[in-house]
């Protein structure tokens, strides 16, 4: 019960999230607000993540996982009640830095309770589970935002309505903490600890967040420079999602059976790989979807992967501060993705395949850098 619940809430969340960015994109822009404007307030929300992480090791560790994921779904929950009551473009900015700011408290503490209370050998389908659930609810959110047609508060209500019945759950769970540390430490001692011991694993996040950004935002930017129809580009786009939804449990379990280093440098070169077949498909639809539904199937676990590798190689006491790394990083390949991976669009359009397979070839290199390291030692 107690992972069902957990992973209900991740999915809710993730709904709330899909929802959000394009509802409110659509609503600022018909308020005359321009494209960069609307771009540059929809990072309110990976800044509150960023802002909020150094602060949620000490209070987890005190309070418990039960009391941080409500406390975050309590934070989410009421912005979502005030976005319609408040339409102001300063006040909705304040309100995604809250959404930002409760997401990722509910994140940090129910990851990394699934990672506490998971077993090794069940932990990839587990985590992957926990990805499939967000995964899927942040596919399903869009059709939500549509529901503003018919009233333009609707699907506010309707996020906060569902996520209340989630979290009305997390009361039924009992109250656990951490490990508790074996000795003091200070939390930037504890995430240099962390970064040193994971750092292979810590760098999946980062890239996840890079491409799943420069794919959602630059890449209908590539498609219109071939020629193609934003019809076209709504065909195509959510195959790279459909993808990660479909093959995010198989993954997992594969890794927990083969090996997570082994299938996660397996996925990052197929997933290259595939970006760069798309390089030759030119502006068919169909080439460019099945490519990017491919390049879904083997990257839309990394997040996931990158956990539960992580997970592997810490100590249960650093497990806090690992995930916080995890979140923080996410948000920062968020953040940097669009920007970087548009840069390299307006030099050249097919660049930006280049470009996302070298991200994905980066991490791959390091893992197959750290196993021959190993094996030397």
């Amino acid at each position: 019960m107690r992972f069902a619940i957990l992973t209900g809430i991740v999915a809710v969340s993730g709904l709330s999230q899909g929802m959000l960015l394009p509802l409110l994109a659509m609503l600022l822009d018909e308020n005359g607000v321009s494209s960069s404007v609307n771009g540059a307030h929809a990072a309110a929300l990976y800044i509150g993540v960023l802002a909020i992480s150094p602060f949620l090791e000490r209070p987890l560790r005190r309070y418990g996982y039960r009391l941080l994921i409500l406390l975050g779904g309590f934070i989410v929950i009421c912005s979502l009640i005030l976005f319609p009551l408040f339409p102001s473009l300063f006040f909705w900015l304040v309100l995604r830095f809250a959404i930002g700011i409760g997401d990722h408290m509910l994140h940090f503490a129910t990851q990394t309770w699934i990672t506490d209370f998971s077993p090794p050998a069940e932990r990839g389908r587990r985590l992957s589970l926990y990805g499939w659930a967000f995964g899927l609810g942040f596919t399903i959110g869009p059709l939500l935002a549509s529901l503003a047609s018919v009233e333009k508060a609707l699907p506010f209500y309707l996020a906060a309505l569902l996520s209340f019945a989630g979290w009305i759950g997390v009361f039924w769970l009992p109250n656990e903490k951490p490990k508790p540390l074996e000795r003091s430490s200070s939390t930037a001692g504890r995430f240099i600890g962390a970064w040193k011991q994971a750092w292979p694993a810590l760098l999946l996040p980062f890239t996840y967040g890079f491409l799943e950004a420069a794919v959602h935002s630059i890449f209908p930017l590539y498609a219109l420079r071939e020629g193609m129809s934003a019809e076209q580009i709504a065909f195509i786009l959510p195959c790279f999602s459909f993808g990660g939804i479909i093959f995010q449990l198989p993954l997992g379990a594969l890794s927990d059976r083969f090996g997570r280093r082994e299938i996660i440098t397996g996925a990052l070169l197929a997933g290259a790989g595939c970006f760069l077949i798309a390089l030759t498909v030119g502006a068919s639809t169909v080439g460019l979807a099945a490519c990017l539904f491919t390049a879904g199937m083997f990257t839309g676990s990394l997040f996931s992967l990158g956990i539960a590798y992580m997970t592997d190689l810490l100590p249960k006491e650093l497990l806090p501060a690992g995930n916080l790394l995890c979140g923080m990083l996410y948000s920062l390949g968020s953040m940097t993705g669009p920007p970087l991976s548009g840069s390299v669009v307006d030099l050249s359009a097919h660049a930006f395949f280049l470009a996302v397979s070298a991200v994905l070839l980066v991490p791959a290199i390091c893992l197959v850098s750290r196993r021959e390291q190993e094996t030397a030692a």
